[in-house]
C-alpha cells in the first residue's frame, strides 16, 4: 500500500544514483528595492552573516562534504530572472549539470541561455511550467572554504 501511495505521489522508484539530478536547494533570491539595506537588515535584526552579496548558509550533506546554499537579495531592476517576471529565482544543486541539462532537454523542459563555467562551479537555466526561472548549479565548494 505504501509503494503505491508513493509511486503515486513521486513517480516509479528509480535507482537513486542513475537519475540524481537535484542534491539540495543552491541558493534563494528576490528582488528587493534596496538589497544593500535589505542585507544589513538582516544581519542585524535576524542575526545572518552577511557580506555584499546576502548571506552564505554551511552545511554538510549525508556524506560529510561542506556544502553550502546562498540567500541574495537582487536590485528590483535586475534582468538575471529574465525571462521570468517573477521576484524571485530558486537555485538548486545538481552533481552532473552538463548531462542534466541534457536530458531536461530531451523531454522537452525549456533552457534558457548556454551553460556558464566559473571558478566556483557551472552554472545552467531552465523554466519550470509557470515560467519561473530556475538556476542549476554544479558547486565547487571548497572555493569558498
Amino acid at each position: 500500500m505504501v509503494d503505491k501511495i508513493k509511486a503515486k505521489y513521486f513517480g516509479p522508484a528509480k535507482d537513486a544514483e542513475l537519475e540524481k539530478r537535484v542534491t539540495g536547494i543552491g541558493g534563494f533570491f528576490f528582488k528587493s528595492k534596496n538589497p544593500k539595506e535589505m542585507v544589513a537588515w538582516y544581519g542585524k535584526y535576524l542575526g545572518l552573516k552577511t557580506d555584499d552579496y546576502g548571506s552564505t548558509f554551511w552545511w554538510k550533506d549525508k556524506e560529510g562534504n561542506d556544502c553550502s546554499t546562498q540567500w541574495s537579495p537582487f536590485a528590483d531592476d535586475t534582468t538575471y530572472f529574465a525571462p521570468s517576471e517573477k521576484q524571485f529565482m530558486q537555485n538548486f544543486r545538481v552533481d552532473d549539470l552538463e548531462n542534466l541539462l541534457k536530458k531536461l532537454s530531451e523531454e522537452g523542459v525549456t533552457i534558457v541561455g548556454d551553460m556558464e563555467s566559473y571558478e566556483y562551479g557551472k552554472f545552467g537555466w531552465i523554466l519550470d511550467i509557470e515560467g519561473n526561472k530556475i538556476e542549476l548549479w554544479e558547486p565547487i565548494d571548497k572555493v569558498f572554504q
